[in-house]
């Protein structure tokens, strides 16, 4: 009989903040507060409030797990652990059951444990109770227990169990994001086509200029050879009209256009004077020269193109990206590679057109998975990578593309662009690095005016709390007390809740400056 993996799925409910908290709060130090949930047969078992539920492994809120540790193998079937399941479910962990601290996640970890493999759990996991019930417990600590156990809640997210396993929902959701994409892909498209346009006007009114000029004449198909048949009768047809003119009057409306859909939103935070490309890319073909293929050498040409010579992002073939995806990936380059090739990117992010080029990461996802891992990575390429996500809430349609929710398995765990971004954001602002602070600041900053969902509100939040305590300047302050404006108004309790029981208060930063004044006015009223 073929035996199933078994193993155990640890979360720190605190992401990382009990060894700040716990000694304030319970007079103690914590390492974290554990929360765990048994995998086994693909799924995903945990033991909360609500009752016993299941989703696929790493898709709660909380997103993966800090550790996972194999438990062993079982002989029992899906059929027959079902059952169990469902019979526990009904009986011994039923919702009703459930206490914070004696009847929980770990306990039901360890109920599962003992069925499947005859095996308990880490001892320091089953103590933590204990740890909690032996210090001095306030209603403060047991409400942020409440928030925190939340997080954990498969339905508290917007995958419930029942959506989660539903096709009919998941396929909602990738045909949602598909259109919304291809919206601005269609957008972008027809900007690119107008570039084309113009460039080729351009090109003919400098042919008849010089013509002009020197008392000769040419014809239409002589002007612009790349013409069809069609659009050579047209413009011989078209008399002494400049099409050049209507084309730039054109190109100029739609300036406008796009300028006005900019104001109407909030303006982020991003990063356009800090590189010079030209130096960039020099700098990058000098570090891979002799080691890249004849096709790779042509995706050079055509970051060149794209970069250097301002063409649109039709320049960039559909395997560009697969080029990017081997300098960030592949060891036998140096880390300064990936430095580069990633500031490239980050100014790259700032153009209109740049959804074209994110639409390939849709496949390999490429520069997603390499951004998941920044906190592997040195601080010189999380310093690039963290330009490039900041960057990319230049345009709607790119920072709408950091937000999308589909999700891809990446070494084991369920990761998805929004989660990613989150990451990003959280990882830099906490970081101990100055210019990671800086742009982590802006990132959330920039997240925050997109309205996110109230589960990464709340993980945002108890970041910011915590890079409070680390007394900010002014510009980074004020980043942060708007994105925690904008908090308290998407999620109406919780964020307000963990600002309360947390700190520090916001009122602490009062005469900072006048614009964080109010903004600290704005919170306030949400906090009484």
């Amino acid at each position: 009989m073929e035996k199933a993996k078994v193993e155990l799925y640890i979360y720190d409910l605190s992401k990382g903040m009990a060894k700040t908290l716990a000694p304030m709060l319970i007079g103690k130090s914590l390492d974290g507060i554990w929360h765990t949930s048994i995998v086994v047969h693909n799924r995903e078992y945990v033991f909360n409030s609500s009752g016993v539920e299941h989703c696929k492994p790493g898709s709660t809120h909380l997103g993966p797990p800090l550790k996972v540790e194999l438990l062993g193998y079982t002989e029992v079937e899906l059929a027959i652990f079902t059952d169990y399941i469902q019979s526990l479910s009904e009986s011994t962990f039923a919702a009703s059951t459930y206490n914070i601290f004696s009847h929980n996640c770990n306990t039901f970890s360890e109920e599962v444990a003992q069925f499947l493999v005859g095996k308990s759990i880490p001892k320091y996991i089953l103590d933590l109770p204990q740890e909690f019930l032996s210090g001095n417990l306030s209603p403060t600590v047991l409400t942020l227990l409440t928030l925190f156990e939340k997080q954990a809640q498969v339905t508290s997210t917007s995958q419930s169990t029942e959506r989660e396993g539903s096709p009919d929902f998941d396929e909602l959701n990738l045909l949602i994001e598909e259109s919304r994409y291809n919206s601005f892909l269609r957008e972008i498209r027809r900007k690119t086509d107008r570039e084309k346009q113009l460039k080729r006007e351009r090109k003919r009114e400098k042919k008849r200029k010089k013509a002009l000029k020197e008392g000769s004449s040419i014809s239409v198909e002589e002007e612009d050879p790349e013409m069809t048949d069609t659009e050579i009768v047209n413009g011989n047809n078209a008399g002494s009209q400049l099409p050049s003119e209507q084309a730039l009057a054109i190109e100029e409306e739609e300036r406008r256009e796009e300028e006005e859909r900019k104001k109407a939103r909030e303006p982020p935070v991003v990063f356009t004077d800090l590189i010079d490309v030209k130096s960039e890319f020099d700098a990058l073909i000098g570090l891979i020269d002799g080691k890249i293929s004849s096709e790779e050498q042509r995706s050079m040409e055509e970051l060149s193109q794209y970069m250097l010579e301002d063409e649109g992002s039709w320049a960039l073939s559909d395997g560009f990206l697969t080029f990017v995806g081997r300098l960030l990936q592949d060891q036998a380059f140096s880390i300064e590679v990936r430095i580069r090739i990633m500031n490239i990117l980050a100014v790259a992010a700032l153009k209109d057109d740049v959804i074209l080029l994110l639409h390939q990461d849709r496949k390999d996802h490429f520069l997603m998975n390499y951004a998941f891992e920044i906190d592997r990575n040195s601080i010189e390429e999380q310093r690039a990578l963290s330009l490039f996500i900041a960057n990319m809430f230049e345009n709607l349609s790119s920072s709408e593309w950091l937000l999308y929710i589909s999700e891809w398995t990446f070494k084991g765990q369920q990761i998805s662009n929004i989660r990613v971004t989150t990451k990003v954001g959280v990882h830099c602002l906490l970081a101990d690095d100055a210019i990671l602070q800086d742009r982590g600041s802006a990132i959330i900053h920039n997240l925050a005016c997109k309205e996110v969902f109230d589960d990464v509100a709340v993980e945002l939040t108890m970041a910011l709390l915590q890079y409070f305590n680390s007394k900010p300047a002014e510009e980074q302050l004020y980043r942060c007390m708007k994105a925690l404006a904008k908090f308290v108004q998407i999620s109406t309790q919780e964020v307000p809740q963990l600002i309360q029981m947390i700190g520090p208060e916001p009122k602490t930063f009062a005469g900072t400056s006048e614009r964080v004044d109010k903004l600290i006015e704005q919170i306030s009223i949400k906090l009484r």
